[in-house]
Parts: structure tokens; sequence; C-alpha cells
């Protein structure tokens, strides 16, 4: 993939996940939070969401930094992990 292209995704990916990242924040107290509506999340769903927003903040740079070193394709790959990762997610049918 050439330098410019790859750059390109990597910069659409970065903003997809910083757009995820800013989405995760901002349900986090319907998801944890007191209020008769929420979710009251456990354990388990700190744990997975925890994950989730680190994931989102780290793939961009770890994608970044592979690409720097010449493994474009992992870099990629790993940049728009939580991209996938939604999608699967939204695939599961509700109960």
């Amino acid at each position: 993939m050439r330098t410019t292209t790859a750059n390109i995704f990597l910069f659409i990916a970065a903003v997809v996940d910083l757009i995820l990242f800013v989405f995760l924040i901002s349900i986090s107290n319907y998801l944890f939070g007191t209020w008769p509506r929420s979710l009251h999340g456990g354990a388990l769903m700190a744990t997975v969401y925890s994950v989730a927003v680190i994931a989102c903040l780290a793939a961009p740079v770890i994608g970044l930094i592979l690409h720097r070193r010449g493994k474009t394709t992992i870099g990629m790959l790993i940049a728009w992990l939580p991209v996938f990762g939604v999608v699967v997610t939204l695939m599961i049918p509700p109960n």
C-alpha cells in the first residue's frame, strides 16, 4: 500500500476511533448511572467498557507506530480493530 494512502486510512481510523471514544464516554452514565433508567452495569460490563475505551485510544497510536516501522498491514488492522468490534457487536441479536 502506498504511504500516502496508508496515512489517509490511518487518519480516518484515528478520527473514527476518536468519535467512538466520545460516544462511549457520553453513554457511560446510561450504563453505570444510579437513575432508574440506567443499566446498573456490573463488574463484567465495567471491564468490557474499560477495555473498549482504552482500545479506542490505543489502537490508532499502535497502528501508526507499526506503520512507521514498515508493518503497514498489521498497523491498519489494529487501527481499525475498534470499528470492527462495533460492527460485530451490532450483529449480535437482542434477546
